[in-house]
């Protein structure tokens, strides 16, 4: 074992060790569950008819169950009652949970209008921050060179918006397969470095379920996926993450608190803010869809789901390490340089053997000179 691969290595076993060992169980916990409890989805959304079929902006060329939502958070709630204590935030955050699950699944049924979806969000978000709310309320963040600034009447609205930004921000980025879950799961996993190192076991446990439901689940949602996540599963993933935030990284005193969760979510929080102004500029709403998304620009540039997947998934592990080193997690972004070294390499390799050297992208491709035909015998 050479010196990078020893300190590889002593460094990640004393992390494990030392701030994320209790976070284990329930992560295995909600993985395993999210594994069974996804093809029991896709064997009632079969028989039942809860198919999500494609249309003309789509990518996927056939029907599949959209249900997963229910399978998400499903593992996740029992993962998060069978591992961590009992308290008003788990309550808050379980039956928030299940609200944006049952309202949007409704939704992924009969399809509801964009103003009514905004309504249904920012009143699950609402009522989660005025019923807990010493849990779910930014009362305060830290400026560098100032004293602690206290929100006061903004706690509310702040709150909401920020509720309301993670929700739409994890619903725009579930348009290819695998994409959110995997996304989720790391923006989970880096809340859970984070916070475990503030002794803020509740969210270790919480975000740790999160992360474990993610990944069980994105066994059968990778591309090609047998399964999707819907309305139902992206707000749900969303609520949770910015109710984690608010917990976490937003009660500690540091400089700009919500620094880690936006800047692990950069990429999508862009792509959402872009979406809405390009929109906008457009003269349509700010709901219509398009396909002129960061993933779909990818996909256009001749990337395939899963290289696509791959590309979010390291610059997310990236920016969630640049974050954490405002936590003190020096070596987190050490470990994370070597790990995105070798899977972008790896993945580079393989795009380049699948594409046989092609130029996927036309106006490249137009660039070249035409072959010369070939000679007749």
């Amino acid at each position: 074992m050479n010196g990078q691969e020893e300190f590889f290595s002593r460094a990640f076993l004393q992390a494990v060790g030392n701030h994320i060992g209790p976070a284990v169980l329930p992560a295995l916990l909600a993985l395993g569950l999210a594994a069974i409890l996804s093809p029991v989805a896709i064997l009632v959304a079969r028989r039942s008819g809860f198919m999500k079929r494609p249309r003309d902006r789509d990518i996927h060329v056939r029907p599949t169950p959209d249900v997963g939502g229910l399978a998400l958070y499903a593992a996740f709630a029992a993962a998060a009652l069978l591992t961590v204590p009992f308290s008003n935030a788990l309550a808050g955050t379980l039956l928030a949970g299940a609200a944006a699950v049952l309202l949007f699944f409704v939704d992924d049924r009969i399809g509801m209008p964009a103003l009514v979806k905004l309504a249904l969000q920012a009143a699950v978000a609402l009522a989660a921050i005025l019923a807990f709310p010493h849990s779910f309320q930014i009362t305060y963040l830290t400026v560098p060179g100032l004293q602690t600034v206290q929100i006061g009447l903004l706690a509310v609205p702040l709150t909401l918006f920020w509720l309301l930004g993670m929700q739409n921000t994890v619903n725009f980025l579930d348009g290819i397969d695998g994409l959110a879950a995997g996304v989720v799961a790391i923006v989970a996993a880096v809340l859970l470095v984070a916070a475990s190192t503030r002794g803020q076991t509740e969210v270790v446990l919480l975000a740790a379920c999160l992360a474990g439901a993610c990944a069980g689940f994105l066994v059968f949602n990778w591309n090609p996926a047998r399964i999707f996540m819907g309305d139902s599963g992206s707000n749900f993933l969303g609520l949770a993450l910015g109710l984690l935030a608010v917990q976490g990284v937003a009660k500690v005193a540091v400089a700009f608190s919500l620094v880690i969760p936006v800047l692990a979510l950069g990429i999508p929080i862009a792509d959402t803010v872009w979406a809405i102004v390009r929109r906008r500029r457009a003269g349509i709403s700010m709901a219509h869809p398009d396909t002129r998304h960061i993933h779909h620009q990818l996909l256009d540039f001749g990337l395939s789901q899963r290289e696509v997947c791959v590309v979010v998934f390291s610059a997310t592990a990236l920016l969630g390490a640049v974050g954490l080193t405002l936590f003190g997690h020096r070596r987190v972004l050490a470990i994370v340089m070597v790990g995105l070294v070798i899977v972008l390499s790896t993945a580079a390799a393989d795009h380049l053997e699948r594409s046989s050297f092609r130029l996927p992208v036309p106006w490249l491709r137009r660039l070249l000179p035409e072959p010369l035909p070939s000679a007749k015998p």
